[in-house]
């Protein structure tokens, strides 16, 4: 393990003002946004949009990283540059999602285990070949009467420490996601009950699989209220509760914390990443690793129609902007009608 090397590759995807665009939607998971627009999710489809999005101009400005999904990572430009090369030549560091999905877990109804561990040290070596330099997983955590357990706490974030030893073994930065939902009708208090247990468990498990927490990247759930919760916490309340759980459970030593989105609508992702960025002191860089939250609007203005490449390319330079603004507490309610 090359410690100053996997510091140095965390760094430079969380570098001033940049974070992570996951662009690692599974074909299932791609095929319902693309169906959103009426365009068949074909390999060429897929390809052509991440192409969209990959080769915007400038927008290395904010963007630090790239996850990619398995196919995506083979893929190439219309010019025949393999996106990973392509993304690298940018400045943008390329990744990869090396899980294989949540299934449900035996014995524990209503949860789930992330699969994905056999044969990953030998998946490793290939990605690593391909120009992969950093790697993410996904542990999935609902809440609802009676769930989540401790068993599948437990479970999930043990699964997370071992394929955090697998990157780092091979230099390959991981991304921890211990992804508590937002969907029910938990109260936010509920959602930094669980988080907080949640971020316990999976950082007990990083000590004994003997993780180095410099070279490594969080990408935690926001403390939020349940979709159903009928009381819905305001954005200050959101980010107030998210630093008030981290700081008790994230130790100092990891280099940054980027928030997935679970969900929220883009104006509201950016908002919360901009409220806690202006909560002071914090021991970590605060940035952002969305989908859905980058994407959506790209997504629509592209349609699946080579006419609409630029328009695509600008509204995802504009919420990768956006969202560098929020990593330093710049982004105001109102921005994304004026942006650019």
């Amino acid at each position: 393990m090359n410690l100053t090397e996997l510091e140095r590759v965390a760094a430079a995807i969380v570098a001033q003002g940049k974070g992570i665009l996951a662009a690692d939607e599974s074909t299932g998971t791609i095929k319902k946004r693309f169906d959103a627009i009426q365009l068949e999710s074909t390999e060429e489809h897929r390809r052509a949009y991440r192409e969209m999005l990959f080769t915007t101009p400038g927008v290395g400005q904010w963007i630090g990283g790239v996850i990619m999904y398995d196919e995506t990572i083979r893929q190439k430009t219309r010019e025949g540059v393999p996106f990973a090369r392509y993304l690298a030549d940018h400045g943008i560091v390329p990744g990869i999602k090396v899980d294989k999905g949540a299934k449900p877990l035996a014995l524990y109804p209503g949860e789930t285990i992330t699969e994905g561990l056999d044969g990953l040290r030998e998946r490793f070596t290939e990605y690593a070949k391909l120009g992969a330099r950093f790697a993410k997983w996904r542990g999935v955590i609902d809440i609802d009467q009676d769930i989540p357990t401790r068993g599948a706490i437990e479970a999930n974030a043990q699964a997370l420490a071992r394929y955090a030893a697998l990157c780092q073994e091979q230099d390959i930065v991981p991304i921890v996601e211990p992804e508590v939902l937002m969907d029910g009708s938990h109260t936010l208090e509920r959602c930094e009950q669980v988080t907080d247990t949640v971020l316990e468990a999976v950082f007990e498990q990083l000590r004994l699989a003997r993780i180095e927490l410099t070279g490594m990247i969080l990408k935690p759930n926001m403390v939020i209220s349940g979709k159903k919760c009928p009381v819905q916490a305001t954005p200050e309340q959101v980010a107030t509760a998210t630093i008030r759980c981290l700081k008790r459970q994230v130790p100092a030593a990891v280099p940054a914390i980027a928030f997935l989105s679970g969900g929220q609508s883009p104006a509201e992702a950016t908002l919360h990443l901009s409220l806690m960025n202006r909560i002071k002191p914090l021991p970590w860089q605060l940035s952002f690793s969305y989908g859905r939250a980058l994407q959506e609007y790209a997504l629509a203005a592209w349609g699946g129609k080579s006419g609409n490449v630029a328009a695509g390319q600008g509204e995802f330079h504009k919420w990768a902007h956006l969202n560098g603004l929020a990593r330093t507490g710049g982004f105001q309610p109102g921005m994304e009608q004026q942006a650019a």
